[in-house]
């Protein structure tokens, strides 16, 4: 029923078999919670609280905790794995992506729906990146994590 490239299985160095479907999962979580916090369409987060009289009547103000709370988690990961440096070395590839998209004029960025879906499909992409990326560098150096030490 689930398509074989979702649910393909790999073997540890310990021999636990994992499956890939956690790669989806965080790419469809990340690209929710890019698109639900603002998108062209105006159905978003952001549309949501901005078009009331009363920002703190009925769900809004769970709602709103919710979204800080996701960003904040999704924040502190971005920079947990990748740092400042990561951070920005993954922005400017996906500019550069998005820059060719322009060149071969698959997309037209001065069209605010064609920038405003790039931009919200980037951040989703970073959000992804930053969740995944410290499980990446353990496939490619067999390392976790690493320790800064203090500076002084």
């Amino acid at each position: 029923m689930i398509p074989n490239i979702l649910t393909s299985k790999s073997t540890t160095k310990s021999g636990k078999q994992v499956t890939n479907l956690a790669w989806w999962v965080t790419l469809l979580l990340s690209l929710a919670l890019s698109v639900g916090t603002w998108n062209p369409t105006e159905h978003d987060f952001v549309h949501y609280i901005s078009n009331v009289d009363d920002i703190f009547s009925g769900f809004r103000p769970f709602v709103i905790l919710v979204i800080i709370a996701l960003w904040m988690l999704a924040i502190k990961s971005i920079f947990q794995s990748l740092g400042l440096f990561g951070f920005v070395m993954t922005l400017v590839t996906l500019g550069a992506f998005v820059w060719g998209l322009q060149q071969y004029e698959l997309i037209d960025v001065t069209n605010f729906d064609d920038a405003g879906w790039a931009a919200t499909v980037a951040v989703g992409l970073i959000i992804w990146f930053g969740l995944n990326a410290s499980i990446i560098w353990k496939r490619l150096t067999g390392v976790y994590t690493t320790e800064h030490p203090d500076e002084d």
